[in-house]
């Protein structure tokens, strides 16, 4: 399930893989404040880009009430459909299964944090 270009990529950031399937279920189990879903593909150029960005400063992508999911949507085009992509990587953020926001491409570490900082912020 890793992709060619950044193999290691799950191993040293770990997310937990999710298909269309059983993404509700995860979703709803309630164990994070925000769910962050990954969603990628192999040999995605542009999926490659942000996994290096995000292993160049994991540190600064890590807070302990979030959680990250993943899934390669060339394996799962029922997720791919679900959420109506035309590109990747698209990242969405939910809170205990509500979708708050959408994350098209990568923005760069800054935006990216600033983003999920302020939806923790805004926490119900």
């Amino acid at each position: 399930m890793s992709d060619s270009a950044v193999p290691d990529f799950f191993d040293r950031f770990p997310m937990r893989r999710v298909t269309s399937d059983a993404l509700d279920a995860v979703l709803a189990d309630g164990s994070a404040e925000l769910d962050v879903l990954f969603l990628w593909g192999r040999d995605c150029p542009n999926c490659d880009i942000a996994k290096r960005a995000i292993l160049a400063q994991p540190q600064r992508l890590s807070w302990p009430q979030v959680r990250w999911l993943h899934d390669n949507v060339y394996e799962d085009a029922a997720m791919a459909t679900r959420f109506g992509l035309h590109g990747i990587p698209t990242f969405f953020v939910f809170r205990h299964g509500r979708r708050l926001g959408r994350i098209t491409s990568w923005p760069g570490i800054d935006a990216f944090r600033t983003a999920i900082d302020d939806l923790l912020a805004r926490a119900d």
